[in-house]
Formats: structure tokens, C-alpha cells, sequence
């Protein structure tokens, strides 16, 4: 039988209330959304909250606009009105940093999903690069998204448009994580046993590969200072390793 710690106040966990559900189209996108959902994810500074809504699709909800509707309108929020939707041929500009509802199709089941800021004082770690094809600014905001196929593809959340393909793992791409000093180092854990380190800062580049376990990648997370890598997988076995 499960009990709570003494410092745990069940009388409030019971006051705790749903706010708002969030539901998929009834009606799949040409059959590419509507099973299940796999993963979700919130950005950093809580501008927007993403989510696989089955198969291809990925939604992106401006958090605070969420909440609004949810008072307004009640728990159940379909987030399908089309005036709220970005267009990628209109974003640039003063709509760039404003928040919007959109779509992303991936072209692939998406297993995985995080958001990546960026501080534009900290730089790539490949010292040797002069030369980037993109240019992070201090309001960058990314979504990378870990697909059945192997492939991680990288979004920009503001124009929704599609700015890099990483294809080198061989297997489902279970989870990604952002390392939180916003250097945009990305790390990725998949099916094929392996850990792959990528910066984004460096247009992308892999940088290490890690392969400490022995079975499945389930999960990896960084440490606060994002000096160190956990990961575990089906092996049962907490891998750690040091990022230098």
C-alpha cells in the first residue's frame, strides 16, 4: 500500500482540479494525426506548450493564450481555430516573437520532443568553425522532434519552419533533451543503444557518440550545469557521463 511522506498534505493533493484538456482534431489530417500521443513538452520560458498528436503531427500552443480559453470557455480546449495558426509565408517581422497556435507535420511518427533557447554569448564548442550557416539570436527558440525513422528534425518555433535534418541514429529516437546553459547542445537517446551529441550552434554537427549501454535508450537528462549526462534504458542501469 502506497502512503504519502509526512511533509505531503493529502488534503491539498485532493483540492488539486484539472484546468483544461486539450484535444486532437476529431477528424485526422489526411489520416496523419489523431491516434496517440506520445510526448509533450513546455518551452523553456513558458511561452508554449507542444504535443505529438499522433502519427506525422505536432501542435504548438502559446501556453498563456491556452489558459485564457480554459476560463473563458471551459475545460475542454480543440485549439483549431485557423485565425490563430502561423502562416510560414507571413512570420517574419514584427509577428516573428509573437506567439502562435501551429502545425508542424514531420513527415514521421514523432516519439520525442524539447525545446531549445538560446544565449547568444555562449558559443560553439567546434573553436575551429568560422563560418555557420545559422546564426542563433537571443530570442532563438527551437523545437527538435525524435521521429521512428531515426531522424531528429530541428524547427524554429516563431516561423515554423524546418531548419535542420540530424540523420545519423538507425533507430526510433526516444528522447531529446537541451542541455540548460543554452548553448544549444542537444543530446539524443535511441533505440540503437547510443547517445548522440549534437550542436546546433555548429549548424548541427554531431559531436560525440555515446555508448555505454547495452540495450534500448529509454531517457537522458542533464544536470543543472550541464556538465553531466544521465541515461537509462531497458538494460535496467543508470549510464552517467561527463561532458567536457
Amino acid at each position: 500500500m502506497a502512503s504519502f511522506p509526512p511533509r505531503v498534505n493529502e488534503k491539498e493533493i485532493v483540492r488539486s482540479r484539472t484546468i483544461g484538456e486539450l484535444l486532437a482534431p476529431a477528424a485526422p489530417f489526411d489520416k496523419k494525426c489523431g491516434r496517440e500521443n506520445w510526448t509533450v513538452a513546455f518551452a523553456p520560458d513558458g511561452s508554449y506548450f507542444a504535443w505529438s498528436q499522433g502519427h506525422r503531427t505536432v501542435k504548438l500552443v502559446p501556453w498563456s493564450q491556452c489558459l485564457k480559453n480554459f476560463l473563458l470557455h471551459g475545460t475542454k480546449n480543440i485549439t483549431n481555430s485557423s485565425g490563430l495558426r502561423l502562416s510560414r509565408q507571413n512570420s517574419d517581422g514584427g509577428q516573428k516573437n509573437k506567439p502562435r497556435e501551429h502545425i508542424i507535420d514531420c513527415g514521421d511518427i514523432v516519439w520525442s520532443l524539447a525545446f531549445g533557447s538560446s544565449v547568444p554569448e555562449k558559443q560553439s564548442r567546434c573553436v575551429n568553425i568560422e563560418w555557420h550557416r545559422f546564426r542563433f539570436g537571443q530570442d532563438q527558440l527551437l523545437l527538435a522532434t525524435g521521429l521512428n525513422s531515426g531522424c531528429i528534425k530541428i524547427w524554429d518555433v516563431y516561423t515554423g519552419k524546418l531548419l535542420l535534418n540530424l540523420v545519423d541514429h538507425t533507430e526510433v529516437v526516444r528522447d531529446l533533451t537541451f542541455a540548460p546553459d543554452g548553448s544549444l547542445i542537444l543530446v539524443s537517446a535511441s533505440r540503437d543503444k547510443t547517445l548522440r551529441v549534437w550542436d546546433l550552434k555548429d549548424d548541427g554537427n554531431m559531436m560525440k557518440v555515446l555508448r555505454g549501454h547495452q540495450n534500448w535508450v529509454y531517457s537522458c537528462a542533464f544536470s543543472p550545469d550541464s556538465s553531466m549526462l544521465c541515461s537509462v534504458g531497458a538494460s535496467k542501469a543508470v549510464v552517467a557521463a561527463i561532458l567536457v
